[in-house]
């Protein structure tokens, strides 16, 4: 493995990088528990062109020499954002109150099968977090035991599960979870809500 490189897309131009990580965003979502087709990926471009729109967003493209080997995206929460609605349980109100710079929320963050337990997920989820003077971040995994790595890594990163998310009729239950983040970007608060 040569040197891996992480390429950082701010805004409307992470709309060029969806050509670079596509086929590796194929290649991942193929694999068990995902098992997606052409009309899967289809619908995430779709939504992919939707979310470079939102404020905030960035994308991370990691490489491997020429090699596209992993990539994450998210965007701040917009203030009428109907992301805490999808919970199972209530939450407190001063909990799920967004103002369109409070939160942000990673949708995608994966690493191709062979570039895997080198500490590349651990490498982007950092670049995405780089300076974006945020409270906390928010992200949905799929439930053990079809995700537990992933589980497993948010939990040693500072996440904390704040319920359960089902986000549209057809699509599996996540779990929610969320990290505290202090002014101080090298400290990390381990709190969840009450």
């Amino acid at each position: 493995m040569s040197e891996v490189r992480y390429e950082r897309f701010e805004g409307h131009e992470a709309a060029g990088g969806l050509d670079a990580f596509l086929p590796a965003y194929e290649e991942v979502y193929a694999e068990p528990p995902y098992c997606e087709g052409p009309s899967d990926v289809a619908q995430f471009i779709d939504h992919y062109l939707v979310h470079v729109q939102r404020a905030g967003m960035r994308l991370i493209i990691a490489r491997d020499g020429d090699e596209v080997i992993g990539f994450a995206y998210g965007y701040l929460l917009p203030a009428d954002t109907g992301w805490w609605g999808n919970l199972d349980r209530a939450l407190p109100e001063d909990f799920t109150r967004e103002d369109g710079a409070r939160t942000w929320v990673i949708l995608e963050l994966a690493v191709r099968k062979p570039w895997r337990r080198r500490g590349i997920a651990a490498a982007l989820h950092a670049a995405l977090l780089d300076g974006l003077g945020v409270e906390r971040v928010t992200l949905t995994v799929r439930p053990e035991p079809e995700a537990a790595p992933a589980q497993t890594a948010y939990a040693a990163w500072g996440y904390r599960a704040v319920g359960t998310s089902h986000p549209w009729e057809d699509a599996p239950f996540y779990k929610a979870m969320v990290l505290e983040v202090t002014t101080d970007r090298n400290s990390i608060s381990r709190t969840s809500p009450r």
